[in-house]
């Protein structure tokens, strides 16, 4: 357990995971809540993505603890791999419940103020998310191999 405790990238993914996680939980409640206010016992779209979303990223970030554990890169290199997909998991969550409180749309990119910056901001979480689980992943290779 200590060697896992010692490791700067695999605490920050699991301190994401279990926020995401709670984050998740909350959402849920929150979805639960709107469903039992709506005559058709359907929450506004972007309650239940954030839910979905939260619950799913907090797996994910597991996932790239465990990666980033048996990765033999430097302490830096692991770690800002670690963040990037993280960072922007945590952006979606937080866009997500924006879009949920405010229910004025159910597709975020069609209704979007400026598409433009969406586009940009789209290929940086896919730079970002791909890219940082990359380094993790060839670091996994490395070792294993």
């Amino acid at each position: 357990m200590d060697a896992i405790l010692n490791q700067t990238a695999v605490i920050v993914a699991i301190s994401c995971a279990g926020i995401f996680f709670m984050t998740g939980l909350l959402t849920g409640a929150w979805k639960f809540y709107c469903m039992n206010q709506n005559k058709q016992f359907k929450a506004p779209y972007y309650v239940d993505i954030a839910h979905r979303a939260a619950l799913l990223y907090s797996f994910a970030a597991l996932l790239i603890a465990v990666f980033a554990y048996f990765s033999p890169f430097t302490v830096w290199v692991n770690v800002t791999a670690t963040i990037a997909p993280l960072l922007f998991f945590a952006i979606a969550i937080f866009h997500y419940i924006k879009l949920g409180i405010e229910n004025k749309t159910d597709n975020q990119l069609r209704d979007s103020e400026d598409p433009g910056a969406d586009k940009i901001i789209m290929l940086s979480l896919m730079i970002a998310e791909i890219g940082g689980f990359s380094v993790l992943l060839i670091g996994f290779f490395m070792r294993v191999f």
